[in-house]
């Protein structure tokens, strides 16, 4: 296909004559098969966002429509679509509207056509290249009477020629794969075996030999291809081509010297681009979807407030802080502007790989045409590489951004040399987590039989392989050439989206399945560690134990509370252990996860019950200043979790007390919502039954859930009944 590069104007013309329907029992025809290729070519443009315009042309059609056409001129010969920028449009235009003809054309008067659309056409358009793409079985008769003018003017032009047949070309051969005749033909399309092609054919290709081998010598054979040698090379969507663009900077070191240097994002983390708009579902328009904003007050009446009597705010705890664009400026760091300054100078090996962050490397060149900058720049780069050392530096885009701080270290190669810069972490930017050790039980440490066998899978997975004879190293997963595979996806769903509205997405494409698969080598290399690995670490069902019906539980004694109490402690523990392995030493409850911090601090008796009880209530407090469900969902964990604690370690005179208060604030905060949930979960005081030393009986426990009776309600009773002031009092 055409070469990637600057802009070009590419033509596609593709025969569609009678012949070209034709094919073996079982196989897809080179009818079939043109659109193929055609449609893959078009879609890795569309999706690429290519500046490439596309026009197309077929020969062998019914009709005529073309300049040229003149009496018995250029017949059956149409331009379906004059140049430019390829759509959805062409796309469907190919699938569904392109259909075989019932006549047959000279495929060299449709390549005059071609060129003919090319020079019309990019009068007036900057393009670099100009190419013609020729989709044909050869079947058609041809005339050679002005095949030297044709060479002639594509050589003029600059026009380059591609031809796709549904065989293969060899060199040596009239047909055969390409540069041996004898090998067998590609089986993954459909096969013309030598006597299967004919005279017609087979003077075609001597044709299509001899241009090409005019306009570019023995090269331009490899400018022919079969339709099979296309589909395996364009089923993957090409990527969005971008170039970089030089920036500008003066690299100094102190206050004396300033070098001129261009810097190149080299190396740039590419992500798909949100183009998604909403349209109105019906008529596809975005114009019928309307977007209508209204600020409203958290009140009864939602009363309606104007925009400009909003201002920004940030959540901190359960208090809220306004926030102005005034302060929002002034609280920005001003920056000078450009920068890419020295601040220090270290050894490489203290600049470990784990510290690269960002989405960028940077490629940092003297300035052009400044020769002063260039030996200044070299100087430096060969002396950071002869002392192993590297550079610290600080950067910053323009004065709109950040700066940064990240390290230059020299890059040098045979034909160019320059500081490569990554950057770096801030100290705010490092996080320090703290695991639990490995080695604390020693009924899991590993015996020397294992860890070896885990040392030789490790080695059997080693994703590249060191050529004995030559010592070099040869990658069986290449990355470099495996594509991302979330854009190949989404590129299919939309192109199948877009053709095909009503049909649901296809699945996964099996060629970007096959892509991501263990190399074989690898997988077979893996075999026999795996086969140790698995007799070495034995795996056997486990079965909890509460599962385990034993004669004890059958006939165990109502009265004797021990054995059960005792195993659901064992059960309770051995789940808490589990649950805490990832928390490290926890040393207060904090907001991320204050239940399972406070079953650590009182399990664990890192804190006593009264300060980790008082940490926790301070935080289920400030949930329920949210006013929001999410937080009253965390207020009900951590209030199960301190009931459930304080059950087990005898405090359930705290609980009770802290579950009093906490009625009589929701009540005054009237978060009546949050109390529904309580009573809908059956959270009540903790009684005798539950606890020994529990004054609160079952029914009491109950009736704490009740809805309180309004006390407003009774005193007029007392007056209707002849009561006087003083047997109010008394009954107050």
């Amino acid at each position: 296909m055409a070469r990637s590069g600057n802009k070009a104007a590419v033509v596609l013309c593709m025969d569609v004559g009678f012949a070209m329907s034709n094919s073996f029992p079982g196989e897809e025809s080179p009818f079939e098969l043109a659109k193929k290729v055609m449609t893959m070519f078009v879609q890795r443009q569309v999706f690429a966002e290519s500046k490439d315009e596309i026009a197309l042309v077929l020969f062998g059609t019914d009709g005529t429509e073309n300049a040229l056409a003149c009496e018995d001129q250029y017949q059956n010969i149409t331009v379906h679509r004059h140049l430019m920028l390829p759509d959805f449009d062409l796309l469907e235009d190919i699938e569904s509207k392109i259909q075989p003809g019932s006549q047959q054309a000279d495929f060299l008067d449709a390549l005059i056509v071609c060129m003919d659309v090319i020079q019309q056409e990019t009068v007036g358009k900057k393009f670099e290249k100009r190419h013609i793409e020729v989709f044909t079985d050869l079947s058609s008769p041809f005339s050679k009477d002005q095949l030297d003018t044709i060479i002639h003017n594509l050589k003029k032009s600059n026009i380059s020629l591609q031809f796709f047949l549904p065989f293969p070309i060899g060199k040596e051969d009239g047909a055969g794969e390409r540069g041996d005749g004898n090998l067998p033909l590609d089986n993954h399309g459909p096969s013309f075996p030598l006597k299967g092609i004919t005279e017609q054919q087979k003077e075609g290709i001597r044709m299509v030999k001899r241009v090409m081998m005019s306009l570019e010598g023995e090269d331009g054979l490899d400018e022919i291809y079969s339709f099979s040698e296309s589909l395996r090379q364009l089923c993957v969507f090409k990527k969005t081509e971008r170039s970089s663009m030089a920036w500008p900077c003066q690299l100094t070191i102190g206050s004396n010297l300033s070098i001129k240097i261009l810097a190149y994002k080299s190396i740039l983390q590419e992500k798909v681009k949100k183009s998604w708009i909403v349209v109105d579902a019906r008529t596809l328009k975005k114009e019928d979807v309307r977007k209508e904003t209204v600020y409203c007050l958290n009140d009864d009446d939602e009363t309606e407030v104007p925009k400009e009597d909003t201002i920004q705010g940030f959540r901190y705890g359960s208090d809220i802080i306004p926030f102005s664009k005034v302060d929002e400026e002034q609280m920005k760091y001003k920056s000078e502007g450009k920068c890419f300054s020295v601040l220090g100078f270290c050894r490489s090996s203290q600049v470990h790989r784990k510290y690269f962050m960002g989405n960028q490397v940077l490629k940092v060149f003297a300035a052009k045409d400044d020769e002063a900058a260039a030996v200044a720049l070299s100087s430096l780069i060969h002396a950071l590489d002869e002392l192993a050392m590297v550079a610290i530096v600080r950067y910053a885009y323009d004065r709109r951004s950040n700066p940064q701080v990240g390290v230059a270290f020299p890059h040098i190669k045979d034909t160019y040399e320059c500081l490569v810069y990554v950057q770096l972490p801030f100290m705010e930017d490092l996080r320090q987590y703290m695991f639990s050790s490995l080695k604390n039980n020693k009924k899991y440490t590993p015996t020397e039989a294992q860890l070896s066998a885990v040392d030789a899978l490790i080695d059997s997975m080693s994703l590249v392989k060191k050529d004995e004879e030559g010592d070099t190293i040869e990658d069986l997963f290449p990355t470099t050439k495996i594509p991302n595979p979330q854009f190949q996806r989404l590129f299919q769903c939309l192109l199948h989206r877009a053709l095909h509205p009503q049909e649901p997405l296809p699945p996964v494409q099996q060629h970007v399945l096959n892509m991501l698969n263990p190399p074989t080598e690898v997988t077979a290399n893996c075999e026999i560690p795996l086969s140790k690995i698995k007799t070495l670490f034995p795996l056997t069902e486990a079965i909890k134990k509460k599962d385990q019906l034993t004669a004890q539980d059958v006939f165990q004694d109502k009265h004797e509370e021990g054995p059960t109490s005792k195993k659901l402690k064992t059960e309770e523990e051995a789940h808490f252990s589990l649950s805490s392995l990832a928390e490290g030493t926890v040393t207060k409850v904090g907001s991320v996860n204050p239940a399972e911090n406070f079953r650590v601090l009182v399990r664990q008796k890192n804190a006593s019950f009264e300060e980790a009880s008082r940490q926790l209530i301070s935080h289920i407090e400030q949930f329920l200043d949210t006013k929001e469900t999410p937080y009253f969902m965390k207020s009900m964990d951590c209030i199960k979790a301190f009931r459930e604690e304080a059950i087990q370690f005898s405090e359930d005179q705290r609980f009770n007390n802290f579950l009093k208060d906490l009625r009589e604030k929701v009540e005054i905060k009237q978060l009546n919502n949050f109390w529904e949930i309580i009573i809908q979960d059956g959270i009540t005081l903790i009684t005798k039954d539950e606890a020994s030393g529990s004054s609160v009986t079952a029914e009491e426990a109950k009736k704490f859930l009740a809805p309180k009776e309004n006390p407003n309600e009774e005193r007029p009773a007392l007056f209707e009944e002849g009561g006087d002031v003083d047997d109010l009092v008394s009954t107050l």
